[in-house]
């Protein structure tokens, strides 16, 4: 399976954070049984993700895994949680069996709750001891549900923000450059973004390379190719290259293959 040419969605259920959370934290999610089984059967499967420059979390409750990040493989122990960037494509390989709890943060957002910059962790696979306590890490494993889980992380998220207290500067600025080239403008240079926040493009450099650990030109090329891709696989006929951005067809062409390593012919009829 395949990010966004698949649904890879259906096969978890979901939980949004808190309001104070949301700006920093997409989503809680955790591997469904039920779904897995209807619509992989007994079969080992594999989900792709292409670069998204936002820090995932993975705690296994379960069996252990494969994980390809990159041409670099790991194999995933039982008992062994992982944390990873997701600047690179990443593939998942799974049994029917796992059992997986995915704490998905926004670009910055490790940054403002937990005060660790993301971006050394570029094409890494860290343990998640390194950045969440292990006796934090046991208890979740402990709890029986989902909805217990998803509450005392997001209450160990809340205490370490509200220390924090204060969200510097450049989060801030790196943030709404994001809400307004997701709002819709992804024709955006990173000069007009940079005009548009009254700062400057070699500012604007400065903190995404500080807080995302990319430059602004590589992270909305990710962007871009996401926000296209889903609008092709949505409804080709409608689609136009031209609002995103792209030159032609084969400009989007060449980005999908550059970004998720496949062909639109072989993943979309």
């Amino acid at each position: 399976m395949t990010e966004i040419f698949d649904n890879i969605r259906k096969l978890y259920r979901f939980a949004t954070p808190c309001p104070e959370l949301a700006t920093y934290i997409e989503f809680f999610s955790e591997s469904s049984a039920e779904e897995t089984y209807r619509y992989t059967g007994d079969s080992p499967f594999a989900i792709r993700m292409f670069p998204s420059w936002t820090p995932t979390c993975y705690i296994n409750l379960g069996q252990p895994y494969q994980l390809s990040v990159g041409s670099a493989h790991y194999q995933i122990q039982q008992r062994t949680d992982v944390l990873i960037l997701r600047n690179n494509i990443v593939e998942r390989h799974n049994l029917p069996t796992d059992h997986i709890l995915t704490i998905k943060f926004f670009p910055g957002g490790l940054e403002a709750i937990l005060g660790i910059n993301q971006a050394q962790f570029s094409d890494q696979v860290v343990t998640l001891d390194t950045v969440l306590p292990t006796a934090l890490l046991n208890r979740v494993k402990q709890l029986p549900d989902f909805r217990e889980r998803v509450e005392l992380l997001q209450a160990f998220f809340l205490s370490q923000y509200k220390k924090k207290n204060a969200i510097t500067h450049y989060i801030n600025v790196v943030q709404k450059a994001i809400d307004l080239y997701e709002a819709g403008t992804p024709e955006f240079t990173s000069s007009q973004l940079a005009n548009e926040l009254f700062t400057t493009n070699k500012t604007l450099y400065r903190y995404f390379t500080n807080v995302v650990g990319t430059t602004p030109k590589q992270y909305f090329s990710s962007v871009r190719a996401r926000l296209a891709l889903s609008a092709y696989v949505t409804d080709k006929k409608l689609f136009s290259p031209y609002e995103y951005g792209y030159y032609d067809m084969s400009h989007f062409y060449k980005d999908v293959i550059r970004f998720t390593g496949k062909k639109l012919i072989e993943s979309v009829s």
